[in-house]
This record gives C-alpha cells, sequence and structure tokens, in this order.
C-alpha cells in the first residue's frame, strides 16, 4: 500500500511539472485562503492577550469607584432661579468611612483599597521630576498585581501613626538612585521628606493602554500610607480657613472664573473593591451603588465601575471582527478547493487517453483515483505551505504598520495544514472518482 501511495505521488508530481503555470494559479485561492486564516488567528489572539494584558493592569474580580465632581454650565433660565431657592443635598463626598462600612457589611469582599492622588515635586541631590504621591494602604499592591522588588510594603504600625515612608516605582529608583540601594534612603516630595522602604518591580504598560483604560506610569509614581497623605498633605474632608474664604467671595458674587471652578470635596480619588469570585462582581457592584446612595444622602456623586465587564465587552466586539475575518477566509478557501476541483476535472478530460491506457495495462480504479487525488492533495499543500509563509509575513507586517498586536501560534500554523490537505482531499475526490470510473475501452478510443 505504501509503494502503491509512492507511485501515485510520483505520477502527481510528473504531471503537475509538466503544467507547472496552471498548479501554480490553481493554488492561488489555498494560498491567499491560508494566509488570510494565519493573520486573521494572529490577529485574533494578539486581541486576546490585549485583553488578559489589561485585565492584569486593572486588576481581576476588582470593582473601582471613582467620584464625580459636580459642576453645572449653561444660561441663566427662569428654572434656574427657582432651582437656586431649593436646598441642595449635603454628601460628605468619598471618605474612608465608605471603606470600612463597604468592608464591614459585605462578606463576599476580600478588601477595599483606598486611594489619593496629589500631584507634586520630588527632589534628592539636585535632581527633580514632576510625579504622583499616591497615598495608600497595604492592601492597594495586591489589586493590580504589583510586585516587589526590593524592601516591604506598609506595616499597620505605619498606617496608624501616619509615618513618613514610602514604596517607589521603578523609574523613580532609577532616576534618583541610579548608583545606590535606595531602602533607607530620603526623598522629598513636596515639601516633606520620605523615607523608602520598597521598590516596585518594572510594569510594562503601552501608551494605548494608558490612554484607553485611564492609567498613569505607575513606574513614576511615589506611594504613601493613605493617613501620611491625609495628616501631612491634603485633607479635602477638611474644612480650611482658605475654604471659608472662597466661600464668602462665591456667595459674594466675585469672581465669575471662579464660580465656575467645581470644588472637590471629596476625600478619596478612588475606591477599589476586591470581590473573592467573579460570579459576585456584576450583583456586588449594584449593591455597592445603592449603599453609597443612601450614605451620600441620595447624591449621586460617585461612579462605580467593573472593568471585568468592560473588557468582555470589549473582547466580544473583538470576537465578531475575528468571526467576520474568518468567513472571508472560509470563502477564500472554498473559493480555491472549486478552483482545484474544475482545474482537475479538466485534467480528467485531458488525459482521458492515458487513463484508458492504466486501466488496460492492469491498473485499478484504485490507483486511477490515488493517482489524481494525490495531484489534488499535492497543490493544495503546496498552497498551504506558501500561504503559511504569506500568512506569518502578513502579521508581521499588521504589527509593523498598523501597530496591532499580532501572535501567530503554531496551533494556528497546524490547523491551517490541515486545512489545506482537507480542502485537497475534499475537492480532489470527485474528479478522481469520475476518472476511475470511465470505461477504459472508450479510453483508448479518445482523441
Amino acid at each position: 500500500m505504501i509503494e502503491l501511495i509512492f507511485q501515485s505521488l510520483r505520477i502527481a508530481l510528473e504531471a503537475i511539472s509538466h503544467n507547472k503555470l496552471r498548479a501554480g494559479l490553481t493554488s492561488l485561492g489555498i494560498v491567499f485562503g491560508v494566509g488570510s486564516v494565519i493573520s486573521m488567528l494572529a490577529v485574533g489572539t494578539g486581541a486576546k492577550q490585549e485583553i488578559l494584558d489589561q485585565m492584569k493592569l486593572l486588576g481581576a474580580n476588582n470593582i473601582i469607584i471613582t467620584p464625580i465632581v459636580e459642576q453645572e454650565e449653561g444660561k441663566v433660565a427662569e428654572d434656574d432661579l427657582q432651582k437656586k431657592t431649593e436646598k441642595k443635598r449635603f454628601s460628605p463626598g468619598l471618605t474612608l468611612e465608605d471603606a470600612r462600612v463597604i468592608q464591614k457589611a459585605i462578606p463576599e469582599i476580600m478588601f477595599v483599597s483606598p486611594e489619593i492622588v496629589v500631584e507634586t515635586m520630588v527632589i534628592r541631590e539636585g535632581l527633580k521630576r514632576t510625579s504622583k504621591l499616591v497615598g495608600v494602604d497595604s492592601t492597594y499592591f495586591a489589586t493590580s498585581d504589583f510586585v516587589l522588588e526590593r524592601g516591604r510594603i506598609f506595616s499597620k504600625k505605619n498606617l496608624e501613626l501616619a509615618s513618613p515612608v514610602a514604596v517607589i516605582g521603578h523609574s523613580i529608583k532609577s532616576k534618583f538612585f541610579a548608583k545606590e540601594d535606595p531602602i533607607g534612603g530620603k526623598i522629598k516630595c513636596g515639601s516633606l521628606w520620605l523615607t523608602v522602604i520598597g521598590v516596585l518591580a518594572e510594569r510594562s504598560i503601552t501608551k494605548e493602554n494608558i490612554q484607553h483604560l485611564g492609567l498613569r506610569d505607575y513606574n513614576y509614581d511615589v506611594y504613601t500610607p493613605v493617613s501620611s497623605v491625609l495628616l501631612r498633605y491634603k485633607n479635602r474632608a477638611l474644612i480650611t480657613r482658605l475654604d471659608i474664604q472662597r466661600a464668602s467671595r462665591e456667595t459674594g458674587g466675585g469672581n465669575s472664573d471662579q464660580e465656575k471652578k467645581p470644588t472637590n470635596y471629596h476625600q478619596l480619588d478612588r475606591l477599589v473593591v476586591r470581590v473573592a469570585g467573579s460570579e459576585h462582581v456584576a450583583t456586588l457592584a449594584e449593591v455597592i451603588s445603592r449603599m453609597l446612595q443612601r450614605r451620600h444622602n441620595r447624591v449621586v456623586d460617585f461612579q462605580v465601575t467593573v472593568p471585568e465587564q468592560l473588557l468582555r465587552q470589549e473582547q466580544r466586539t473583538k470576537d465578531i471582527f475575528n468571526v467576520v475575518l474568518g468567513a472571508i477566509a472560509s470563502i477564500s478557501l472554498i473559493v480555491g478547493g472549486i478552483g482545484i476541483m474544475n482545474i482537475m476535472l479538466a485534467s480528467v478530460m485531458e488525459r482521458t487517453k492515458e487513463i484508458g491506457i492504466r486501466r488496460a495495462t492492469g491498473a485499478t480504479k484504485r490507483d486511477i483515483i490515488l493517482q489524481f487525488l494525490s495531484e489534488a492533495t499535492m497543490i493544495s499543500v503546496t498552497g498551504g505551505i506558501i500561504g503559511i509563509i504569506l500568512g506569518v509575513g502578513l502579521s508581521v507586517a499588521i504589527r509593523y504598520f498598523a501597530g496591532v498586536l499580532t501572535i501567530v501560534s503554531i496551533v494556528s500554523v497546524l490547523l491551517s495544514f490541515i486545512i489545506s490537505i482537507s480542502i485537497g482531499i475534499a475537492f480532489g475526490i470527485f474528479p478522481a472518482r469520475r476518472a476511475a470510473e470511465q470505461d477504459p475501452v472508450v479510453c483508448l478510443r479518445y482523441e
């Protein structure tokens, strides 16, 4: 049987070599179809990897709560005069107490991590750079899978005593502690000196993720206990003399530009809630939203976001796009298969006398079927190999010129190769059977 297969392949190779141009044109449909399949799968795999990377950045099973600073603009109408006489509901804003209540009231929540961001200037040994001082607690570094490169994170004592300590990002360490160990060193943030107790490992974040997900470059952040920020820098929940003076100017009809500026009364800039299981995320997001509405006197001055739902919706959109690409690629493969069938039927007609001679010299129907099936399969396999090379080249070109992440996997290459073989067999079987069913006597008389 093996000898018969090798003989059929040899005859098929001879037939293809006699009609190289026709065989090449026949395989074009397979070439473009397989190339489209590989590039489509590469784009799809790249899209999934981007979603996974984004999920890692935002944190799995997280619920993000952000404050909303209200600001009204527009022309004064008659209804506005009536609205001004109405009392505005008071809301304390997003506070640490909200975090404690959420943690205590819902057992499915692992932890609630508060965050305060302060724009500051980092200074050390004649070097300076604008950066963000981020007030957090010890649970923050688990919300987005931060990795501690050296040192330690904040202890319970640091949080209780509002210690002037800091954990710095990798880029801050490279800029201000390039040639020395930062642990135990001092770094000035704003008007205060902080002692470095830990350094975070470098995090790779693309510009697209920073813009698309509303993130910042964590490598340039300086982290300090949230209590330290509230006590030593700024606590927006407290009313200061400056706040009273500003309110006095506003009620007195002073500076019109000042009236347009919204007052950020929220103590926190963000709350990250880590849920124990992903199946509870959507339900708990609704529960947290209602809880905060009651605590904020029915004032909706916050936004509850579930990153997982947003990313899954984005993934679904990309999956639909990949299905469309897959349909186009499938059409190309079907057209290529029809082309192979058409050429093989024409080849059967041209080689009718050859079939008759082979049958007269002892060849069986199975031998004829193997001959023409081998020829069709060889054309499709050759087109598949060229298509694989084309698909890999297209994937590289898409990544280089379009800036879209593409990942060519071994599975996609093997799948494309199997598809090319299947196309040759599926569309070559009919012409092969038709050749084998012909009457040898009629074939010998054919001119």
